[in-house]
């Protein structure tokens, strides 16, 4: 099957559910379908739905090397729960060595270029490469995270570098934080020990932070902008640009 015979159409993936959207992509595509995620709640859903109906569906993670530690031990805890494998993504080391070399390993203080090309050499390259290796992205992007993605589309066609096509899946991209949260408990999933301090949006250390009463959930992203960067997306450039978004 290639990008262009899709069939069921994306108009008609939108209204299959998460695990009829799991066992399509692992039927069709296989070992070039996969989730890519970042053991947050909504990951770990994601993980036990497709578990459910194609448990050899890949399970992939963006691999900063810098995230907290309670993030790996959601991952090994993952791991033992269902006997899979998580393929790590991490960033290219000479590229890595370069920019710390030339800008230091706290340059994201500095300024909101700088935050975003730490980003892109830590989150987004590591990404585009996963990507590479799939035909369907599962992706755990909600509406009610943020303002920027109110909008998030269940499926869509995204063009990635080189000119390959993705389908990118958001399965829970209408649940609320609610629904997560019963799914989570009524099946004991691993959860991210963050979550109990505060923190409603999880990625690296020290460029997350927990959030207050009232804020929105990724407000707790590079807080230190904040200030002076009203309107912010806040996000990394994984969800933006060619994301379909």
């Amino acid at each position: 099957m290639t990008q262009v015979e899709i069939h069921p159409s994306l108009e008609e993936l939108e209204e299959l559910g998460p695990e009829a959207l799991f066992e399509w992509a692992y039927t069709e595509y296989g070992e070039r379908a996969g989730i890519l995620s970042s053991f947050q709640n909504t990951g770990c859903v994601m993980i036990d739905l497709a578990q459910r109906v194609a448990p050899g569906l890949r399970v992939i993670t963006v691999d900063t090397e810098r995230l907290h530690p309670e993030t790996y031990a959601v991952m090994a805890a993952i791991e033992a729960r269902y006997g899979l494998r998580i393929e790590h993504f991490r960033p290219e080391p000479e590229r890595l060595r370069k920019m710390i070399e030339q800008h230091g390993e706290y340059l994201f203080f500095d300024t909101k270029a700088k935050q975003e090309f730490c980003c892109n050499v830590r989150k987004v390259e590591p990404n585009q490469r996963a990507l590479a290796s799939l035909d369907v992205w599962f992706t755990g992007l909600r509406r009610d995270q943020s303002e920027f993605r109110a909008k998030t589309p269940k499926v869509s066609l995204v063009k990635q570098p080189g000119g390959h096509s993705v389908i990118k899946i958001a399965p829970l991209n209408d649940w609320t934080e609610a629904q997560v949260e019963d799914y989570m408990k009524t099946h004991s999933l691993p959860r991210n020990a963050l979550y109990d301090q505060g923190y409603t949006s999880i990625g690296c250390m020290i460029c997350t932070t927990p959030t207050r009463p009232g804020e929105d959930k990724r407000a707790g992203r590079w807080r230190w902008f904040n200030q002076y960067e009203k309107g912010d997306k806040k996000e990394c450039g994984i969800h933006v640009g060619g994301s379909g978004i």
